[in-house]
């Protein structure tokens, strides 16, 4: 357990009191086999059981009665051919204490509790399942289909867990530095060996080395690409071009579970082309507009449309768009460029809390969604900013020929959009920077103890320095 148990049993009371009546269910995850049952892939525990619980072991649930106060923690001890294969573990009575919950029983108790809330017409308050084996459990429980859990999950449950798991607290950002520390090691480790005919693959299975050589994982699968154009390109077994740029986007996940999430773009030949550095100072200069405007109070909407400003300035000079800027992003203009939103909360989770609903997450009563106009449909954040907000700062330019090719024939945007000059860019891929930020009190700042070089100068410096 990361914390004391008092952390966890003020975080669930917080939440019942939040809740107010009926039964709440946190289901654990359960092992997930690669191939047959006893082959499975390592053990990932749900995030908000764990958030509520602490507690690392398969095959459990958490049960807290939101009108008597009442908690249980269910699963079954394991028997003694588990002990001559796994070893010795804790009990569930004894997991129980340790996380401060006074009454633990085997998992078939969890449908007693279910039925009997039921029987007295009480509300079950469960959150959005995401894995089949816990859908069919619950479907057992409830009698309510996985096609249908979704929308039966308890909205008042979702909206309390993202209140509370949203603003971090000093030991959560301590331990987010540490898997910031380990990302910091991974994009070092990208950038050294970054040079002609080391291959992508090669890259990205050294980084899992990192992470795993730490006893953790990769936060997601490591984006490790020449064509940074391509939002998740996988790496593949391409040699490294010179001329070419390489994007890696990769972090580290804790044994506690808690993400980095970071991006750099670096030259192969180990110098940028003028050309290069053009796009780059762009995306680099948005990535520090929103460091200074980020702070309590400031709707990331706002952050980010701010980018889009800033960016749709910077492309006129370089004579890529035209045309009034307000009105060319109003219109979605700067999205050929920039197809995603600026960011997104990180935490335990790397897309923190996702799961729940995008829309519960990153928005508001104040702040909706857009879903009518591309680019703007992929923000996953616009809500205000609150202290102990963790949020990924992540500008790109990407030049994608498909997107160009469809824009320019149906002429989306011609009155914003110098497609002629656009045309000659379709080979040049996409740059991306990214950092992790901590909402302060009057700003933020760069998690991690060491920040990752980024500005262009201090990349070309670290790749004159490195030795193979």
């Amino acid at each position: 357990m990361l914390f004391d148990k008092q952390t966890y049993a003020e975080r669930r009371r917080i939440l019942r009191e939040r809740i107010g009546s009926g039964l709440i269910l946190f289901m654990g995850n359960n092992e997930s086999p690669m191939n047959y049952p006893s082959n499975t892939y390592k053990f990932r525990q749900d995030s908000c059981f764990l958030y509520y619980f602490g507690l690392h072991r398969e095959g459990l649930a958490g049960v807290i009665d939101a009108d008597s106060g009442e908690e249980w923690l269910l699963g079954d001890d394991i028997d003694i051919e588990d002990i001559v294969w796994f070893g010795q573990v804790d009990s569930v009575a004894d997991m129980a204490r340790q996380t401060g919950v006074t009454k633990s029983a085997p998992m078939a108790k969890l449908a007693e509790l279910v039925e009997k809330a039921k029987s007295q017409g009480r509300r079950l308050h469960f959150l959005p399942p995401y894995r089949h084996d816990l859908m069919i459990q619950l479907m057992d429980l409830t009698g309510i289909h996985p096609s249908r859990q979704r929308e039966a999950a308890s909205l008042e449950l979702i909206r309390a867990v993202v209140d509370q798991r949203a603003v971090k607290s000093q030991g959560e950002v301590e331990e987010i530095e540490r898997a910031c520390a380990i990302g910091y090691e991974m994009h070092t480790t990208a950038m050294r060996l970054c040079a002609p005919g080391v291959t992508e693959q090669e890259i990205a299975g050294r980084l899992s080395g990192i992470a795993s050589a730490r006893g953790c994982i990769t936060s997601f699968p490591s984006i490790v690409s020449m064509h940074g154009e391509i939002m998740h390109g996988e790496p593949s077994l391409r040699p490294l071009e010179a001329g070419r740029l390489m994007l890696c986007d990769c972090g580290a996940e804790t044994n506690e579970n808690y993400c980095s999430d970071n991006t750099r773009t670096t030259p192969i030949s180990g110098t940028f082309t003028q050309r290069q550095r053009d796009i780059y100072q762009i995306v680099v200069d948005c990535h520090d507009l929103a460091l200074s405007l980020a702070k309590p109070g400031v709707k990331w909407w706002d952050v980010h449309f701010g980018v889009a400003r800033l960016m749709t300035e910077r492309l006129k000079e370089l004579g890529l768009m035209k045309g009034d800027t307000d009105e060319a992003v109003a219109n979605g203009a700067h999205a050929m460029f920039l197809p995603h939103g600026l960011g997104h909360m990180m935490g335990m989770d790397v897309h923190d809390m996702e799961g729940l609903g995008q829309i519960y997450v990153g928005f508001d009563d104040e702040v909706r969604p857009r879903l009518d106009q591309f680019g703007t449909n992929a923000l996953r954040c616009g809500r205000r900013l609150q202290e102990g907000f963790v949020m990924t700062d992540e500008p790109g330019i990407y030049f994608i020929p498909a997107l160009i090719d469809e824009w320019r024939a149906k002429g989306k945007n011609r009155d914003f959009l110098c497609f002629d000059t656009i045309e000659k860019y379709r080979d040049f891929g996409g740059i991306r920077i990214e950092n992790d930020l901590l909402i302060t009190h009057d700003g933020c700042r760069i998690l991690g103890e060491k920040v990752i070089p980024y500005h262009a100068e201090d990349v070309e410096e670290f790749l004159r320095q490195r030795s193979f």
